[in-house]
């Protein structure tokens, strides 16, 4: 089976208050990232580097309990990798 790199990227903010809150970042069910979130008022580009054979991988960004925050994530998309690959509903990332 052939696997592709790919640069997926994504517009990412969080909205919280009192301690900064954690986030983690999975794909296909893999914990890609987990970083304290210490920026307000602003977004960051996500970066997520993935080498996969074909087939489709859920994109999740989650806020890591107890933190009250809200996590909004935008704009993603394949930024390198081989035309077959596409994402989906802003949530999943499709290589055929």
């Amino acid at each position: 089976m052939i696997s592709d790199f790919m640069l997926v990227k994504a517009h990412v903010s969080v909205e919280w208050s009192g301690d900064p809150p954690n986030i983690r970042v999975y794909v296909g069910g893999e914990l890609f990232t987990e970083r304290t979130w210490v920026w307000q008022e602003e977004y960051l580009e996500e970066l997520l580097q993935i080498y996969a054979p074909p087939g489709t991988y859920d994109l999740r960004w989650e806020v890591v309990p107890p933190a009250q925050a809200y996590i909004e994530v935008k704009n993603v998309r394949v930024d390198t990798g081989p035309e077959r690959a596409c994402i989906v509903d802003n949530s999943q990332l499709r290589i055929m």
